[in-house]
């Protein structure tokens, strides 16, 4: 059994096992903290596509280190079961430029699914742990591109917990414009989009 999970074809497979041990070893033990996905998009109309990505990978639904066992887990049994599948149909095992990417695919489905049924059993684990609508009345610092009216960009509120959140912010009023790094009074809600108001003090000059 050593020797199987020791071999060439299944070294990669079984490390990620052994990391996804180690993970849980050291969150068990409680020498991590919880490590929320912080994922970089661009502003201007892939963050849709990117927010909808993820969710569907079940990233967000937990906290992410708790996303990465569920991935390790199933990406290293998937690994070690697909590598003996095909050593019974071709008589070895497959090379790992095709079968590490082709498991790694494989395994996002499953580990979407898993970590939605984690978040519905443990839902303390979830990463939001307040309504949206509790952002509203916060400051929220643009932190991607620049934000216009029907144009929005993506910023960064901390909430009354100390938790972070990735949010999309447009202005409230058609006469503002949002620049990186400007924070912005979050003053209302629209689905996903957040519309914001700046008192225009990000323009001074800094005396500090």
């Amino acid at each position: 059994m050593l020797d199987q999970f020791l071999a060439p074809e299944n070294v990669v497979f079984s490390a990620a096992l052994l990391l996804m041990l180690l993970i849980g070893v050291v969150q068990a033990i409680g020498l991590a903290g919880d490590i929320d996905a912080d994922l970089d998009t661009d502003a201007d109309g892939d963050f849709g596509f990117a927010d909808s990505l993820l969710a569907w990978a079940g990233i967000g639904r937990v906290p992410f280190l708790m996303w990465l066992v569920l991935f390790l887990a199933l990406f290293g049994a998937l690994g070690l079961g697909l590598q003996q599948l095909m050593a019974a149909l071709t008589g070895g095992p497959g090379s790992n430029l095709l079968m590490v990417p082709l498991t790694a695919i494989a395994a996002v489905p499953p580990t979407g699914v898993a970590a939605r049924v984690v978040a519905r059993i443990f839902p303390s684990l979830e990463t939001t742990a307040i309504e949206r609508d509790q952002l509203i009345g916060l400051y929220a610092e643009i932190s991607i591109g620049t934000a216009k009216a029907d144009s929005p960009a993506r910023a960064r509120v901390v909430d009354h917990h100390g938790q972070a959140h990735q949010i999309m912010v447009e202005p409230d009023t058609a006469d503002q414009i949002f620049q990186t790094g400007e924070r912005v009074l979050l003053v209302k809600r629209e689905g996903e989009l957040f519309k914001g108001y700046s008192n225009g003090d990000f323009y001074l000059p800094r005396l500090d």
